[in-house]
Protein backbone atom coordinates (compact mmCIF):
# COMPACT_ATOMS: atom_id res chain seq x y z
CA UNK A 1 0.00 0.00 0.00
CA UNK A 2 1.53 3.45 -0.94
CA UNK A 3 1.81 5.76 1.81
CA UNK A 4 0.05 9.35 0.89
CA UNK A 5 2.43 12.31 1.57
CA UNK A 6 0.27 15.09 3.04
CA UNK A 7 1.62 18.16 2.85
CA UNK A 8 1.39 21.28 5.80
CA UNK A 9 -1.25 22.97 6.13
CA UNK A 10 -1.57 27.11 6.44
CA UNK A 11 -2.38 26.86 10.19
CA UNK A 12 0.68 23.94 10.85
CA UNK A 13 2.97 26.47 8.97
CA UNK A 14 2.02 29.28 11.22
CA UNK A 15 2.41 27.09 14.45
CA UNK A 16 5.52 26.00 13.56
CA UNK A 17 6.68 29.30 12.54
CA UNK A 18 5.39 31.05 15.58
CA UNK A 19 6.92 28.56 17.67
CA UNK A 20 10.23 28.72 16.52
CA UNK A 21 10.42 32.24 16.74
CA UNK A 22 9.10 31.94 20.27
CA UNK A 23 11.63 29.62 20.95
CA UNK A 24 14.37 30.91 19.93
CA UNK A 25 13.85 34.26 21.83
CA UNK A 26 12.78 32.11 24.73
CA UNK A 27 16.47 30.04 24.57
CA UNK A 28 18.13 33.57 24.37
CA UNK A 29 16.62 35.16 27.36
CA UNK A 30 17.29 31.77 29.49
CA UNK A 31 21.09 31.47 28.35
CA UNK A 32 21.30 34.44 29.86
CA UNK A 33 19.31 33.85 32.95
CA UNK A 34 22.23 30.79 33.34
CA UNK A 35 25.05 33.09 33.36
CA UNK A 36 23.90 34.99 36.90
CA UNK A 37 21.62 32.68 38.40
CA UNK A 38 22.90 32.01 41.78
CA UNK A 39 19.91 30.17 43.81
CA UNK A 40 20.35 26.08 43.13
CA UNK A 41 16.53 25.40 43.36
CA UNK A 42 16.29 28.39 40.66
CA UNK A 43 18.70 27.09 38.73
CA UNK A 44 17.35 23.78 38.20
CA UNK A 45 14.12 25.20 36.77
CA UNK A 46 16.19 27.90 34.32
CA UNK A 47 17.87 24.71 33.19
CA UNK A 48 14.72 23.14 32.50
CA UNK A 49 13.11 25.73 30.81
CA UNK A 50 16.30 26.51 28.69
CA UNK A 51 16.64 22.79 27.87
CA UNK A 52 13.09 22.50 26.32
CA UNK A 53 13.58 25.56 24.19
CA UNK A 54 16.64 24.38 22.48
CA UNK A 55 15.14 20.99 21.98
CA UNK A 56 12.22 22.79 20.38
CA UNK A 57 14.27 24.69 18.29
CA UNK A 58 15.93 21.31 16.91
CA UNK A 59 13.05 19.89 16.20
CA UNK A 60 11.06 22.54 14.76
CA UNK A 61 13.85 23.24 12.43
CA UNK A 62 14.08 19.31 11.31
CA UNK A 63 10.40 19.93 9.99
CA UNK A 64 11.30 22.90 8.03
CA UNK A 65 14.12 21.70 6.40
CA UNK A 66 12.10 18.07 5.70
CA UNK A 67 9.21 20.04 4.44
CA UNK A 68 11.48 22.28 2.21
CA UNK A 69 10.37 25.27 3.98
CA UNK A 70 13.38 28.48 4.85
CA UNK A 71 13.57 28.15 8.72
CA UNK A 72 12.86 31.44 9.91
CA UNK A 73 15.78 34.03 11.25
CA UNK A 74 14.17 34.29 14.82
CA UNK A 75 16.93 35.31 17.51
CA UNK A 76 20.12 33.98 18.02
CA UNK A 77 23.41 34.34 20.58
CA UNK A 78 25.44 35.51 18.27
CA UNK A 79 23.08 38.89 16.99
CA UNK A 80 20.75 39.23 20.01
CA UNK A 81 22.27 38.23 23.19
CA UNK A 82 24.88 39.84 25.34
CA UNK A 83 26.08 37.16 27.50
CA UNK A 84 28.52 39.86 29.01
CA UNK A 85 26.34 42.12 30.40
CA UNK A 86 25.67 42.60 33.94
CA UNK A 87 23.03 41.10 35.50
CA UNK A 88 19.69 42.64 35.22
CA UNK A 89 17.34 40.62 37.08
CA UNK A 90 16.92 38.88 40.27
CA UNK A 91 16.53 35.27 41.07
CA UNK A 92 12.90 35.53 42.34
CA UNK A 93 12.28 37.52 38.96
CA UNK A 94 13.17 34.55 36.68
CA UNK A 95 11.57 31.96 38.66
CA UNK A 96 8.26 34.24 38.53
CA UNK A 97 8.64 34.87 34.83
CA UNK A 98 9.20 31.25 34.10
CA UNK A 99 6.32 30.74 35.85
CA UNK A 100 4.69 33.18 33.84
CA UNK A 101 5.57 32.36 30.31
CA UNK A 102 5.14 28.59 30.93
CA UNK A 103 1.00 29.58 31.45
CA UNK A 104 0.97 31.35 28.18
CA UNK A 105 3.09 28.23 26.53
CA UNK A 106 0.13 25.94 27.80
CA UNK A 107 -2.79 28.29 26.21
CA UNK A 108 -0.28 28.27 23.25
CA UNK A 109 0.80 24.56 22.75
CA UNK A 110 -3.32 23.85 23.44
CA UNK A 111 -4.27 25.86 20.52
CA UNK A 112 -1.33 24.69 18.22
CA UNK A 113 -2.75 21.12 18.60
CA UNK A 114 -6.44 21.79 17.95
CA UNK A 115 -5.32 23.74 14.92
CA UNK A 116 -2.79 20.91 13.67
CA UNK A 117 -4.07 17.51 11.23
CA UNK A 118 -1.02 15.85 10.55
CA UNK A 119 -0.20 13.54 12.88
CA UNK A 120 3.72 14.20 13.50
CA UNK A 121 2.42 17.98 13.90
CA UNK A 122 -0.14 17.29 16.83
CA UNK A 123 2.15 14.65 18.60
CA UNK A 124 4.97 17.26 18.50
CA UNK A 125 2.48 19.73 19.94
CA UNK A 126 0.77 17.02 22.53
CA UNK A 127 4.39 16.77 23.73
CA UNK A 128 5.32 20.47 24.25
CA UNK A 129 1.84 20.52 25.84
CA UNK A 130 2.96 18.08 28.15
CA UNK A 131 6.82 19.74 28.91
CA UNK A 132 5.13 23.21 29.30
CA UNK A 133 2.49 21.61 31.93
CA UNK A 134 5.82 19.70 33.97
CA UNK A 135 7.75 22.95 33.61
CA UNK A 136 4.74 24.86 35.18
CA UNK A 137 4.33 22.25 37.82
CA UNK A 138 7.51 22.32 38.55
CA UNK A 139 8.08 26.07 39.04
CA UNK A 140 5.45 26.41 41.08
CA UNK A 141 6.42 23.94 43.70
CA UNK A 142 9.25 25.69 43.97
CA UNK A 143 8.04 29.15 44.18
CA UNK A 144 5.17 27.94 46.75
CA UNK A 145 8.18 26.60 48.77
CA UNK A 146 10.15 29.76 48.74
CA UNK A 147 6.71 31.56 49.48
CA UNK A 148 7.00 33.27 45.82
CA UNK A 149 3.65 32.07 44.35
CA UNK A 150 0.88 34.43 44.48
CA UNK A 151 -2.23 33.11 44.73
CA UNK A 152 -5.43 34.40 43.49
CA UNK A 153 -7.79 36.18 46.33
CA UNK A 154 -10.04 33.63 48.70
CA UNK A 155 -13.81 33.94 48.78
CA UNK A 156 -16.07 32.51 51.30
CA UNK A 157 -17.56 29.08 50.05
CA UNK A 158 -21.30 29.46 48.74
CA UNK A 159 -23.64 27.89 50.50
CA UNK A 160 -26.03 27.26 47.87
CA UNK A 161 -27.02 26.57 44.60
CA UNK A 162 -28.67 29.26 42.76
CA UNK A 163 -30.08 31.25 39.42
CA UNK A 164 -30.21 34.71 37.97
CA UNK A 165 -33.28 35.90 38.70
CA UNK A 166 -32.88 39.40 37.26
CA UNK A 167 -31.60 41.28 34.13
CA UNK A 168 -29.82 43.60 36.80
CA UNK A 169 -27.18 40.98 37.05
CA UNK A 170 -25.62 42.01 33.42
CA UNK A 171 -25.98 45.23 34.53
CA UNK A 172 -22.82 48.04 36.04
CA UNK A 173 -22.97 50.99 33.94
CA UNK A 174 -24.92 53.66 35.87
CA UNK A 175 -22.91 54.94 38.01
CA UNK A 176 -25.76 55.81 40.32
CA UNK A 177 -26.83 52.32 41.47
CA UNK A 178 -25.17 49.98 43.24
CA UNK A 179 -22.74 47.17 41.00
CA UNK A 180 -23.79 43.51 42.29
CA UNK A 181 -20.98 41.79 44.11
CA UNK A 182 -18.51 40.01 41.77
CA UNK A 183 -18.54 36.33 40.98
CA UNK A 184 -15.30 34.21 41.20
CA UNK A 185 -15.18 33.47 37.57
CA UNK A 186 -14.75 37.59 37.13
CA UNK A 187 -12.33 37.40 39.82
CA UNK A 188 -9.98 34.77 38.67
CA UNK A 189 -9.75 36.70 35.53
CA UNK A 190 -9.29 40.10 37.53
CA UNK A 191 -6.39 38.51 39.24
CA UNK A 192 -4.54 37.22 35.92
CA UNK A 193 -4.94 40.24 34.32
CA UNK A 194 -3.19 42.43 37.08
CA UNK A 195 -0.28 39.31 37.45
CA UNK A 196 -0.36 39.52 33.52
CA UNK A 197 0.49 43.19 33.36
CA UNK A 198 2.61 43.55 36.42
CA UNK A 199 4.85 41.31 34.76
CA UNK A 200 4.84 43.21 31.73
CA UNK A 201 5.22 46.41 33.23
CA UNK A 202 8.58 44.85 34.84
CA UNK A 203 9.65 43.89 31.45
CA UNK A 204 9.36 47.00 30.14
CA UNK A 205 11.01 49.03 32.41
CA UNK A 206 14.13 46.73 32.20
CA UNK A 207 14.25 46.87 28.15
CA UNK A 208 13.56 50.94 28.73
CA UNK A 209 16.75 50.81 31.05
CA UNK A 210 18.58 49.08 29.18
CA UNK A 211 17.68 50.59 25.27
CA UNK A 212 20.74 52.75 23.67
CA UNK A 213 17.53 53.84 21.39
CA UNK A 214 14.95 57.02 22.92
CA UNK A 215 12.93 55.88 20.63
CA UNK A 216 12.74 52.65 21.97
CA UNK A 217 12.83 53.68 25.25
CA UNK A 218 9.63 55.80 24.88
CA UNK A 219 7.84 52.95 23.72
CA UNK A 220 8.57 50.61 26.54
CA UNK A 221 8.15 53.12 29.04
CA UNK A 222 4.68 53.44 27.24
CA UNK A 223 4.21 50.11 27.71
CA UNK A 224 4.85 50.06 31.56
CA UNK A 225 2.57 53.17 31.91
CA UNK A 226 -0.57 51.13 30.40
CA UNK A 227 0.43 48.30 32.31
CA UNK A 228 0.12 50.07 35.97
CA UNK A 229 -2.95 51.83 34.37
CA UNK A 230 -5.02 48.30 33.75
CA UNK A 231 -3.65 47.28 37.06
CA UNK A 232 -4.93 50.09 38.87
CA UNK A 233 -8.29 49.58 36.90
CA UNK A 234 -8.71 45.81 38.12
CA UNK A 235 -7.38 46.18 41.60
CA UNK A 236 -9.47 49.39 42.07
CA UNK A 237 -12.54 46.75 41.02
CA UNK A 238 -11.57 44.22 43.02
CA UNK A 239 -11.08 46.85 46.60
CA UNK A 240 -14.53 47.77 45.48
CA UNK A 241 -16.00 44.20 45.90
CA UNK A 242 -13.54 45.02 49.58
CA UNK A 243 -11.32 42.02 47.85
CA UNK A 244 -7.46 42.80 48.68
CA UNK A 245 -5.62 41.83 45.16
CA UNK A 246 -2.94 39.94 46.44
CA UNK A 247 0.82 41.21 45.13
CA UNK A 248 4.26 39.81 44.22
CA UNK A 249 7.31 41.41 45.56
CA UNK A 250 8.62 44.27 43.90
CA UNK A 251 12.07 43.53 43.78
CA UNK A 252 13.31 42.35 40.13
CA UNK A 253 15.10 44.67 38.25
CA UNK A 254 18.49 45.44 39.02
CA UNK A 255 20.09 48.94 38.15
CA UNK A 256 22.29 47.97 35.14
CA UNK A 257 21.64 49.82 31.83
CA UNK A 258 23.83 47.52 29.97
CA UNK A 259 21.45 45.54 27.34
CA UNK A 260 21.77 42.48 27.68
CA UNK A 261 19.59 41.92 24.59
CA UNK A 262 19.44 43.36 21.46
CA UNK A 263 16.28 45.90 20.62
CA UNK A 264 14.87 43.39 17.96
CA UNK A 265 14.66 40.75 20.69
CA UNK A 266 12.67 43.08 22.95
CA UNK A 267 10.45 44.68 20.66
CA UNK A 268 9.30 41.29 19.60
CA UNK A 269 9.21 40.28 23.30
CA UNK A 270 6.85 42.93 24.34
CA UNK A 271 5.05 42.48 20.76
CA UNK A 272 4.16 38.89 22.05
CA UNK A 273 3.75 39.92 25.98
CA UNK A 274 0.52 42.46 24.42
CA UNK A 275 -0.60 39.60 21.92
CA UNK A 276 -1.03 37.16 25.03
CA UNK A 277 -2.05 40.20 27.21
CA UNK A 278 -5.12 40.85 24.44
CA UNK A 279 -5.85 37.52 24.31
CA UNK A 280 -6.49 37.32 28.17
CA UNK A 281 -8.71 40.33 28.16
CA UNK A 282 -10.80 38.52 25.21
CA UNK A 283 -11.03 35.55 27.09
CA UNK A 284 -12.18 37.84 30.45
CA UNK A 285 -14.74 39.80 28.12
CA UNK A 286 -16.39 36.79 27.00
CA UNK A 287 -16.27 35.26 30.82
CA UNK A 288 -17.34 38.28 33.05
CA UNK A 289 -21.33 38.92 33.01
CA UNK A 290 -20.64 42.46 34.61
CA UNK A 291 -21.20 44.88 31.77
CA UNK A 292 -18.84 47.82 33.23
CA UNK A 293 -16.03 44.60 33.32
CA UNK A 294 -16.98 43.86 29.46
CA UNK A 295 -16.72 47.59 28.62
CA UNK A 296 -13.49 47.86 30.41
CA UNK A 297 -12.09 44.92 28.57
CA UNK A 298 -13.03 46.17 25.19
CA UNK A 299 -11.29 49.95 25.90
CA UNK A 300 -7.92 48.22 27.37
CA UNK A 301 -7.64 45.96 23.95
CA UNK A 302 -7.51 48.40 21.88
CA UNK A 303 -5.31 50.66 23.80
CA UNK A 304 -3.04 47.44 23.45
CA UNK A 305 -3.76 47.07 19.79
CA UNK A 306 -2.57 50.83 19.35
CA UNK A 307 0.37 50.21 20.96
CA UNK A 308 1.02 47.18 19.59
CA UNK A 309 0.43 49.06 15.97
CA UNK A 310 2.95 51.46 17.23
CA UNK A 311 5.72 49.30 17.76
CA UNK A 312 5.15 47.16 14.65
CA UNK A 313 5.71 50.44 13.10
CA UNK A 314 8.82 50.71 14.86
CA UNK A 315 10.31 47.52 14.46
CA UNK A 316 9.96 48.03 10.35
CA UNK A 317 11.65 51.17 10.14
CA UNK A 318 14.51 49.35 11.66
CA UNK A 319 13.77 45.93 9.71
CA UNK A 320 13.14 43.98 12.72
CA UNK A 321 9.99 42.35 11.41
CA UNK A 322 10.35 39.26 10.17
CA UNK A 323 7.69 38.31 7.92
CA UNK A 324 5.29 35.31 8.49
CA UNK A 325 5.02 32.79 5.74
CA UNK A 326 2.54 33.92 2.97
CA UNK A 327 0.30 33.38 0.42
CA UNK A 328 1.59 34.33 -3.64
CA UNK A 329 -0.05 37.88 -4.38
CA UNK A 330 -1.92 36.60 -7.57
CA UNK A 331 -2.00 40.48 -8.44
CA UNK A 332 1.80 40.53 -8.94
CA UNK A 333 1.88 37.01 -10.61
CA UNK A 334 -0.57 38.07 -12.94
CA UNK A 335 1.45 41.18 -13.64
CA UNK A 336 4.69 39.80 -13.99
CA UNK A 337 3.09 37.54 -16.59
CA UNK A 338 1.61 40.06 -19.07
CA UNK A 339 5.14 41.90 -18.87
CA UNK A 340 6.77 39.18 -20.29
CA UNK A 341 4.14 38.46 -23.10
Amino acid sequence: MTEHYTKLTASEIASIWTSYMQDSMSKCVLGYFLEHVEDEEIRSIVQFSYDLSSTHIEKLTTIFQEEQIPTPTGFTYDDDVNMNAPRLYTDPFMLTYINHMAKIGMLGYSGFVSMSARDDIRAYYREGLNETSELYERSSKIALSKGLFVRAPYIAYPSKTDYIDTKKYLSGLNPFSNKRPLNAVEISHLFLNIQTNIMGAKLAISFAQTSPREKIQQWMLRGRDISKKHVQVFTQTLLGNDIQPPVSSDVAITDSTTPPFSDKLTMFHMAFMSAAGTGNYATAAAASQRSDLILNYERQSLEIAQYTKDGADLMISNAWMEQPPTTKDKDQLTKKKDTME
